[in-house]
């Protein structure tokens, strides 16, 4: 670190800042010699095109895994991945109690049990409304309303001030599951004097309001009512309770009995029974159950809504799942919006069920769909319930962040920061804010079972393999004198041929380059196997870019006889 911290209120984010997803932040307050950290929430992103073989993405705790003595807990806001799916995956990093309410707790308990790590870890479980102390940090629970149930924003107390951290939240008037939005704590908190609101940008290019979940079921309810004679399957976050309420009431009231596909609609449904919700709901039907029953007479809840290869909706498309087919007549809603980047995987996934002569609804032609994160008339009415002194946009990309700046700005609020990942902001008494340092702030890929920094070697060469392939030149040379044995032998994995050249021609070229590079060598680099690996290895680079005009990654082993 650069400079030293005095006693002041720092806010550090390790993620979710310059991106949608992947959220750790800290909060740290004391003097330099005595202070004290805590962490709210522990999320995931996931892997795409630029991170081959990478299913899912974290922070890297490094900063605070360096002074753990002095990290009191984590909060977790609520339970979507982005929020807490890294926390089994980190907690032997960080070693810290955790606080959830009961819904989010279920979820990581069920995490930690995957790992082992059960009987390990501190989890404690608190109530909505609850107010607790941790170390210098004096913490008020929020009821908030988003896409999943027991959403909290946080009032998080210090001598330096009051600061307010919302999680993801939007403004529904009508949930459907949970309370609504706790106007009077919130008009509480202005009035008692807010420093700084941490506060969810996604929508903030939107106009309007997100609208409300009871407006979904009703869409919901016509559209299943509408397909007489077919099979229905609603594609649907599992971690919106709310959106599987509203989908299991449109199947009741058009005589239809639910179905779940897909491994997290059964451990999300788990979570939501075992703290009272979806208790009035018929009991769900079984895969192979369903087979049996009419078409008209069933309605299959999938996961898979974003394309994703593995998950139900996909294996279904594909004609592969052991269970479930849907064909001409049937019909499938996509009940969620397109996440940036998943496009090409959801309209893959849609151009094969059309193939299947299945007809397919999404909020484009229905409105199926609502989001949960606030737009502009939301957040202008939570700055003017809150009135921060300091606005500090988070959960966006750049554009996000800096348009939220800018729109605190027009509603009055006194100060705006635009952070990035690893800045480090001072929160002053006074309503002042700036950016005073910088913390470290990477990536950690999970490659396997291997968790693994972005930086690494490996990804950097897989990255080099996907782009143009591999070619491996094994040579046999005698050891004293330095001769030509046997080889070159070529092989090639990922490498281009067309009919004027073939991959064997191709190969056998290499090899010829391989040759003539090793023939030029000095008698002694002959017997250095390193020099002559290296020279022989950029003769054959140069030769593969000649001819293909791509550079593989060249691998050359060459043994002593």
């Amino acid at each position: 670190m650069a400079e030293a911290l005095t006693d002041s209120l720092y806010f550090l984010p390790l993620g979710g800042s310059d991106e949608i997803g992947m959220n750790l932040n800290l909060y740290g307050y004391g003097p330099e010699d005595n202070q004290k950290w805590i962490i709210v929430d522990c999320g995931v992103t996931f892997g795409d095109l630029s991170t081959p073989g990478v299913d899912i993405i974290m922070p890297d705790p490094a900063f605070i895994e360096e002074r753990r003595d002095d990290l009191i807990g984590m909060v977790l806001t609520h339970a979507h991945e982005d929020h807490m799916g890294a926390v089994a995956h980190l907690w032997r990093r960080l070693k810290c109690p955790i606080w959830a309410t009961p819904f989010t707790a279920w979820l990581v308990r069920d995490r930690l049990r995957e790992f082992g790590l059960e009987d390990e870890v501190e989890l404690h479980e608190i109530a909505l409304d609850s107010r607790f102390d941790l170390g210098p940090f004096d913490i008020q629970l929020i009821t908030l309303t988003h896409s999943i149930p027991e959403p909290n924003g946080l009032a998080i107390r210090t001598p330096a001030g009051l600061v307010l951290h919302t999680g993801d939240w939007k403004i529904d008037p009508d949930p459907l599951i949970g309370e609504t939005t706790d106007v009077s704590a919130l008009t509480a908190l202005g009035e008692e004097g807010v420093l700084a609101m941490v506060c969810d940008s996604t929508n903030v290019f939107s106009a309007g309001e997100s609208g409300s979940e009871s407006g979904v079921k009703e869409e919901l309810v016509k559209v299943v009512g509408e397909n007489t004679t077919g099979k229905v399957a609603i594609a649907a976050f599992a971690s919106n309770v709310a959106r599987l309420q509203s989908a299991i009431e449109a199947a009741e009231a058009n005589g239809r009995r639910v179905c779940l596909v897909g491994r997290s609609m059964h451990r999300m449904t788990a979570a939501a029974k075992s703290v009272g919700l979806l208790s009035h709901v018929q009991d769900f039907v079984g895969e192979e159950e369903a087979g049996f029953f009419p078409p008209e007479k069933i309605l299959y809840l999938c996961t898979g809504s974003q394309g994703e290869p593995r998950a139900a909706l996909s294996r279904i498309a594909e004609g592969n799942h052991r269970n479930v087919t849907l064909g001409s007549g049937d019909t499938v809603i996509f009940s969620s919006r397109v996440i940036p980047g998943n496009d090409i995987g959801i309209f893959q996934l849609q151009n094969r069920l059309a193939e299947r002569g299945v007809e397919i609804i999404t909020e484009k032609n229905r409105p199926v769909h609502v989001s949960g994160h606030p737009c502009r008339d939301e957040l202008a009415q939570m700055y003017q319930w809150a009135q921060p002194k300091v606005a500090i946009p988070v959960h966006g990309e750049r554009r996000h962040l800096i348009e939220h700046a800018a729109f605190a700005r027009q509603l009055q609020v006194p100060h705006a920061v635009t952070v990035r990942n690893g800045d480090m902001v001072e929160l002053r008494a006074d309503g002042g804010a700036s950016i005073v340092d910088e913390a470290p702030a990477g990536r950690l890929h999970l490659d396997g079972n291997f968790v693994t920094d972005a930086n690494a070697l490996s990804m950097r060469e897989r990255r080099k393999l996907a782009y143009a392939g591999q070619v491996t030149v094994a040579m046999a040379v005698h050891g004293k004198k330095g001769e030509l044995v046997s080889g070159p032998d070529v092989r090639s994995m990922g490498v281009a041929e067309d009919r004027s050249f073939s991959l064997d021609e191709f190969l056998d070229a290499l090899a010829d380059e391989a040759e003539r590079a090793f023939d030029r060598l000095s008698n002694r680099d002959r017997r250095d196997a390193e020099t002559a690996e290296e020279e022989v290895r950029r003769a054959v680079r140069r030769e593969a870019s000649r001819i293909w005009g791509k550079k593989p990654w060249v691998e050359v082993i060459i043994l002593e006889v």
